[in-house]
């Protein structure tokens, strides 16, 4: 049985919370982690507070932020000085929140006309050009494959070679449950030990509506249960398995979930972790 403390909330699944009542809702679950995004409230990731001031919010309620979510497009090339002046600042905030870790997406873009290999090479680059930031602030950068048809990095494969590649010690993969069902990776990838070691994160959604697997968008994404498709209880009993005891952070991007009042969450929420916990 997985203990509350082992699950996390990323703010996706609340987005109209304020951060304090958001903190309330991962504390009455027994969850002892949150998530915060730079995607929501016009890209503050603090609701326009200082991040001392979002540490206090989050300790009073018990919980510790574990990363912010996301350093977007951070393969590629075009948009690195834009990436660049973007992490100084999520760095910096990190420190003022003791938070100990920066999720990094790909570019995901259907205009992305450069080849898989270049692609490749663009992400070792980059993560070589970041790294002396990352350590420079003892922070770790989480990297996150996208397993959508136009992603430039879809693959947990790619994405554990490049990080080898580029000699850093800074960076760790996260592992998505949907983005792992629509990308490349089969399933054995995760019965090696030294993959599960380099996981950082496992973000955990579900889906359960009757379309084919090439029209999934993070729209379809609600909280796991029986009804998914996805199976990513499998998933997470995979990685038990082979010693993974890292956070499962629940990251539902339907309008389903986020449209619920905070008691109907927490339920949800409840009864989301108590079916997974049996993994």
């Amino acid at each position: 049985m997985l203990a509350s403390t082992r699950f996390a909330l990323n703010r996706i699944a609340a987005p109209a919370l304020g951060l304090a009542e958001f903190f309330e809702v991962a504390r009455q679950l027994g969850m002892s982690s949150v998530e915060l995004r730079n995607d929501i409230r016009d890209g503050s990731v603090t609701d326009g507070l200082k991040g001392t001031e979002v540490l206090r919010l989050a300790k009073a309620a018990g919980v510790r932020i574990i990363t912010i979510n996301a350093l977007q497009q951070f393969n590629l090339p075009a948009a690195r000085r834009k990436a660049l002046g973007e992490l100084e600042a999520m760095l910096a905030l990190c420190q003022d929140m003791e938070c100990p870790a920066i999720v990094l997406c790909p570019n995901n873009r259907p205009d992305d006309a450069r080849t898989f290999e270049q692609r490749y090479l663009d992400t070792v680059e980059a993560l070589k050009t970041y790294a002396p930031l990352f350590s420079a602030k003892g922070v770790l950068g989480y990297i996150e494959p996208l397993g959508f048809g136009i992603s430039s990095l879809s693959s947990a494969e790619t994405a554990l070679k490049a990080i080898e590649e580029s000699g850093a010690s800074c960076y760790r993969v996260l592992i998505d449950t949907f983005h792992s069902y629509l990308g490349p990776d089969k399933p054995e990838l995760f019965d090696n030990p030294a993959v599960i070691s380099k996981i950082g994160l496992v973000h955990i959604s579900g889906v359960e509506a009757t379309i084919a697997k090439s029209e999934f968008a993070d729209a379809h994404r609600v909280l796991p249960g029986a009804g998914d498709v996805m199976q990513s209880v499998a998933l997470m009993a995979r990685l038990e398995k082979q010693g993974y005891r890292g956070l499962y952070s629940f990251e539902p991007f339907s309008s389903e979930v986020q449209a619920m009042g905070k008691k109907e969450l927490v339920e949800a929420l409840r009864a989301s972790m108590q079916f997974l916990a049996k993994v």
